[in-house]
């Protein structure tokens, strides 16, 4: 990138946001994957104009142009990997407007997850979708993922409540898609074609979310198991006996035991295996659910029932849940996390296969997640500097997907695919499916400046 690039890119933002000596580029040129790639300059825009003057530069002088919410992705996404330019949020992090009584929000996608969240509760209403990270990932880079998070059993993923959006093209041409309404079919459905393109079709300056009324309460239980069997078994019971939690968790014995000393009371030696259910819903509605789960499981004869009693030990348990992911290196310095999807009558034959995995290939390999809608997290532990052990750790992921497959599974279901899971699509994605997505990210992004080496494996890429 030249000295006049570099000039018209700070006349453009100004040149107190444009970011170019290394100490500054260093921080944007990793994330959730521990890879590092620098770009060759960072710019800090506030308005969707100044970005489409970013893309218009960027496609003239054919440039990449990489847009990073708050690097918190675990693919691949956000990596600068061709260097380049790489667009942040963090001053387009504004809520727009709440309208209370249609039930909507617009937001900038700099916006943290948790904070919108917070907003909404105090108006009674919510945002579902809750990804792990959610005090710190922002909605932009939620709706590049399509995120999902521990309520998708019940209330679905990101791309169920985005309505509309402000996308940026490759050409710096600025679009509306989508409505402000409960109905709207004119046309082709842009807004869902964008979520989960990864910052490779556009670039996202604002984002209209559909709302829900904020629950009355919640019943949060804890099941312990001494076998992982039954647990991931009862998972589907659950399901089809017409209880339909608002979450529903699973957490294997090397999952429980790294975030075991945030809980109180530790479970006990012998637990093999936890469920973290909740539901939620009115007072009497929640009184009938609790009675009628509790003789369910009860019934099942095969784990012990706990159920929250305050807020405070609500609190406890989620948050040994969502500490899951970091504490996992603390078995092991670097890992290789997988959030693959099978049918949930299917969850115990792939928990059962990463068993054998682990002890074929002498790995740790754990799993947690969300079971209420077959979204296992399999996480391979591995020390990336003893190469014997990465390289099977890396055998381990391509025969998890191989199985997965196999399965009638996907291999992800709310990473995306990154750079991490590009050279795996084609087993999951026939060559006219994959030849039709790179017709579709030629015909928006022609000069391939938007977000290149992701998704496509390399040989095939646009």
């Amino acid at each position: 990138m030249d000295a006049q690039i570099l000039k018209q890119l700070a006349q453009i933002v100004g040149a107190k946001h444009l970011l170019t000596s290394p100490e500054e580029l260093a921080c944007y040129s990793f994330d959730g994957t521990g890879q590092s790639f620098m770009p060759e300059a960072v710019a800090l825009p506030e308005s969707a104009s100044q970005i489409a003057s970013l893309l218009q530069l960027a496609n003239t002088r054919r440039f990449p142009v990489i847009p990073r919410g708050a690097g918190s992705g675990m693919t691949g996404g956000a990596l600068p990997v061709r260097g380049g330019l790489v667009i942040a949020f963090s001053r387009m992090n504004r809520i727009l407007e709440i309208d209370r009584e249609n039930m909507i929000a617009v937001v900038e996608p700099g916006v943290i997850t948790g904070e919108l969240q917070s907003a909404l509760q105090k108006k009674g209403l919510m945002y579902p979708p809750d990804p792990a990270s959610l005090k710190f990932c922002s909605l932009g880079g939620n709706a590049a993922e399509c995120a999902g998070g521990p309520s998708a059993v019940k209330y679905g993923v990101t791309r169920d409540y985005i309505i509309g959006l402000e996308v940026v093209l490759a050409d710096g041409r600025i679009m509306q898609t989508g409505v402000r309404t409960e109905k709207g079919v004119v046309g082709y459905d842009l807004t869902h074609l964008f979520i989960g393109s990864e910052g490779t079709l556009g670039i996202f300056t604002k984002l209209i979310l559909r709302l829900l009324p904020l629950p009355e309460a919640k019943a949060t239980f804890l099941l312990s198991f001494s076998s992982i069997a039954d647990a991931t078994t009862l998972v589907g019971e659950i399901m089809s006996a017409g209880l339909v939690p608002c979450t529903l968790e699973y957490m294997d014995k090397t999952a429980i035991a790294v975030v075991a000393g945030r809980l109180s009371s530790p479970p006990a030696k012998e637990t093999k295996a936890l469920l973290l259910i909740e539901f939620d819903g009115t007072a009497q509605q929640l009184t009938d659910t609790t009675a009628r789960f509790t003789t369910f499981v009860r019934s099942k004869n095969s784990c012990t029932l706990q159920q929250a009693t305050n807020a405070g030990e609500k609190k406890e348990l989620w948050l040994a849940r969502r500490s899951i992911s970091p504490a996992t290196l603390s078995l092991k310095p670097h890992k290789i996390s997988e959030d693959v999807v099978v049918p949930r009558s299917k969850i115990p034959k792939l928990v059962a296969f990463t068993e054998k995995l682990a002890d074929r290939l002498k790995l740790i390999i754990l799993t947690f997640g969300h079971a209420g809608d077959g979204n296992i997290h399999v996480n391979i532990m591995v020390d990336k500097t003893d190469t014997d052990e990465y390289q099977r750790g890396m055998q381990a992921k391509k025969q998890l997907f191989e199985y997965v497959i196999s399965l009638d599974g996907t291999i992800s279901g709310e990473h995306g695919i990154g750079t991490t899971k590009a050279e795996f699509i084609s087993m999951e994605l026939s060559p006219t499916t994959l030849a039709v997505m790179q017709g579709i990210k030629t015909l928006f992004d022609p000069n391939d400046i938007l977000n290149p080496g992701k998704i496509f494996p390399s040989s095939q890429h646009p």
